[in-house]
């Protein structure tokens, strides 16, 4: 479990970013690659990743051995230029910490002790690797991560303005509470206590990393929590996320079809009609995608309608028939 503990000043400083980092949610993106979190949901763009990824990004497996990035990596620019120079701006001392923390008494590659003698052509060299990897990874859905974390940004501030910082935070992690100044994440962590003593908290989402949270502390800064939102797929081009195959492996041919046809109003019994089943298969159907939040069912009298919820229409309209 990871604990957050809050001061009252800490509950004061609390902020939700108001644009996506590039950086940030690169390395997401680039964890649930290599730790390959997300299932068969993610599995199709985890495959066009690996395969897509060029030669000059390959640094960036040195720089995270085993999953630990250093903390230098963790910023919070605007632009992936911004990030940079945020990065280089690391004091040495910094930079030579978390490199030991990282490595330990491993090897270290030539260009990493690079890094940790302030060598600019290795920070070039890992430059480089970002923006190569951003652009293969990133680059071509930006313009969907910027749309889902306006999205997200106004859903916590409405949430805020109707119920409270408190209600805000624990509505971003279903599960977690928040109590006597502490803020528990069932089931992240293990075992982890983040102690914020007056530093404040950013909230960051992520829609590049479905298991979280991802927590970033920095001696000195903000802590940063990036947390998993969304609708649970990894955004690509043009809305789509990936195979419809993917999908049906998850909710299963019969009902991705019904979530389809869910589309325009059904009854029960126009529903099993149009999918060749039962009613009570229909019905059972027509539950299932009710308790995911993927459908509505009202009733008048005898009759009874399902109809998509706008999360189905998301879920649907972004797998290509």
């Amino acid at each position: 479990m990871l604990r957050v503990h809050f001061t009252a000043e800490d509950f004061a400083r609390v902020r939700f970013a108001p644009r996506p980092a590039p950086l940030q949610e690169l390395h997401a993106a680039l964890t649930t690659v290599v730790t390959r979190r997300g299932g068969s949901l993610f599995a199709p763009w985890r495959v066009r990743i690996l395969r897509s990824l060029p030669a000059a990004s390959g640094p960036l497996a040195d720089l995270v051995p085993a999953g630990r990035p250093p903390s230098f990596l963790d910023v919070m620019g605007d632009t992936m230029a911004d990030g940079f120079e945020q990065i280089r701006a690391a004091g040495p001392g910094l930079v030579r910490v978390e490199l030991e923390r990282v490595y330990g008494t491993a090897s270290v590659p030539r260009w990493i002790r690079g890094l940790h003698g302030g060598d600019p052509t290795a920070w070039h060299t890992l430059h480089r690797a970002q923006q190569a990897a951003f652009e293969t990874v990133l680059a071509p859905v930006w313009s969907v991560v910027q749309t889902l974390h306006r999205e997200e940004f106004t859903r916590y501030a409405l949430t805020v303005a109707e119920h409270g910082v408190a209600a805000a935070l624990t509505g971003l992690a279903p599960g977690s509470r928040l109590r006597e100044g502490v803020w528990e994440w069932p089931g992240a962590a293990p075992g982890r206590d983040i102690c914020l003593d007056g530093r404040g908290l950013v909230l960051l989402p992520t829609f590049h990393h479905p298991a979280g949270p991802l927590l970033h502390n920095t001696p000195g800064r903000p802590a940063v929590l990036t947390y998993p939102a969304g609708s649970g797929f990894p955004p690509t081009a043009g809305g789509r996320v990936g195979s419809a195959e993917a999908l049906a492996a998850i909710l299963g041919r019969t009902r991705l079809d019904a979530l389809r046809l869910l589309a325009e109003p059904h009854t029960t019994t126009s529903l099993a009609h149009a999918l060749h089943v039962s009613n009570a298969t229909a019905s059972s159907h027509a539950a299932a995608l009710r308790s995911a939040g993927m459908a509505t069912t009202t009733r008048a009298g005898r009759s009874v309608t399902h109809r998509r919820t706008a999360l189905g229409t998301l879920v649907a309209g972004a797998w290509p028939q």
